[in-house]
């Protein structure tokens, strides 16, 4: 781990190279234990990061997950849409479990406020489109709609009384989606985070992450979602509306390009999608559900069932090209130990298809081995010819859901 450390270097960001679920929240909650300041740069409550601390489930949707080591500052930054009641609820979840975060929770003042009727709109928005997006509904786009078209509210004010604002809003939605707003409801739920946060919103957030790094502190970034699903980048229109690689987070964070050390990319073994849109890797079959049922593969915020298939390394050398990743962190490869034998997308045939390369399966279990040199010789010829496809080392391997269970090389 020292060895990997150094090579980081002062600041790190966790970028997820798929569609998501790739396991982005276990390698920040390992690394965040080797960090001065985790930080969670822009999205939503739209995603979640599953993490397993002595046999115990954490789940979070807006806090990253380094936020379960106690002392950290932990920055929710700018690019970020905000639902207040859920933001309110891990930090009830983090306080039963006697882990203290407000005093250490630092909020942009520029990061936006998500009200409920912002998922009724993403509701009636979905039930329009002829083909459906696949939106969590979590109100995510319509938040994003209101930020980008200057009407949305954002953290600093927090503090204000907003009824004219959201009467004015009901007046508005009720006529061009026929959406009821429960103003009473949006006004309570501001009262109770008014409660709880009202002195965890910075001034500014450039004075503090300029800050940070003048007195040398290590910053690691969580980044959400994954690169196929950026706004700009992915497989759009099947998207998110937020910038999802490391220049969205730097961004969303207010840190300079050139303060980015390192970035590592996190990569299932396999591969799953949530939601519409194209999959040339897809398994609809048998192993495709054998993939699911053995990885649990589905939804922590949702629960639906992911779509699974294999891993499509031209999407990320794309990724990589896209983030400059320096590292790989490649997770679940315990639930390949069942396969005979493994497909590999390498490209894409003349009439669309994915091109396979297939390696040999290991028919061993994986789970829990934290060494290398210990994983069966086929499961180190997967890993070596991932590395040599995409050309980044493979620093970390997830071989179980446990904080513990991990290679480091």
């Amino acid at each position: 781990m020292k060895a990997l450390l150094k090579a980081l270097g002062g600041v790190t960001a966790v970028i997820g190279a798929q569609w998501g679920d790739e396991g982005k929240g276990k390698v920040t909650d390992i690394l965040a234990g080797h960090f001065d300041v985790i930080a969670r740069a822009a999205g939503g409550a739209n995603a979640g990061h599953t993490i397993v601390v002595d046999g115990k489930k954490h789940i979070f949707h807006l806090l990253p997950a380094g936020s379960l080591h106690r002392d950290k500052p932990v920055v929710l930054g700018s690019g970020m849409v905000i639902h207040l009641p859920t933001l309110l609820g891990e930090i009830k979840t983090l306080e039963d479990a006697g882990i203290e975060i407000i005093d250490r929770l630092l909020i942009s003042p520029a990061a936006h406020i998500l009200f409920e009727f912002h998922k009724d709109i993403d509701g009636a928005l979905e039930e329009k489109r002829t083909r459906g997006i696949g939106t969590t509904r979590r109100g995510i786009g319509p938040a994003y709609m209101d930020k980008a078209a200057r009407t949305g509210i954002r953290m600093e004010r927090l503090a204000e009384n907003l009824k004219v604002y959201l009467d004015e809003r009901a007046g508005d939605l009720r006529r061009v989606y026929g959406i009821a707003v429960n103003v009473d409801q949006e006004l309570e739920n501001l009262a109770r985070a008014r409660e709880k946060l009202r002195f965890t919103v910075v001034e500014s957030l450039p004075a503090l992450m300029a800050d940070f790094l003048s007195r040398k502190k290590k910053i690691l970034i969580e980044g959400a979602q994954a690169t196929l699903l950026d706004i700009d980048h992915g497989t759009y229109p099947y998207v998110t509306s937020s910038s999802t690689t490391a220049a969205g987070a730097l961004q969303g964070i207010a840190l300079p390009p050139a303060a980015l050390s390192s970035c590592i990319g996190v990569v299932k073994a396999y591969c799953t999608r949530v939601g519409s849109g194209d999959f040339l890797t897809e398994e609809t079959g048998e192993r495709g559900e054998g993939l699911r049922k053995r990885g649990g593969e589905y939804g922590a915020t949702t629960g639906r069932p992911r779509r699974c298939g294999w891993l499509h390394l031209p999407d990320l050398k794309l990724s990589t090209a896209i983030n400059g990743f320096t590292h790989l962190n490649i997770t679940k490869l315990d639930v390949l130990d069942e396969e005979e034998n493994i497909p590999l997308g390498v490209g894409t045939g003349l009439s669309g298809e994915a091109s396979y390369e297939t390696l040999p399966g290991w028919k061993t279990a994986t789970a829990g081995i934290t060494q290398f040199k210990k994983l069966p010789i086929n499961a180190q010829k997967y890993i070596k010819f991932i590395e040599e496809f995409s050309g980044v080392p493979v620093s970390l391997i997830g071989t179980g859901p446990g904080r513990e269970e991990i290679i480091v090389r």
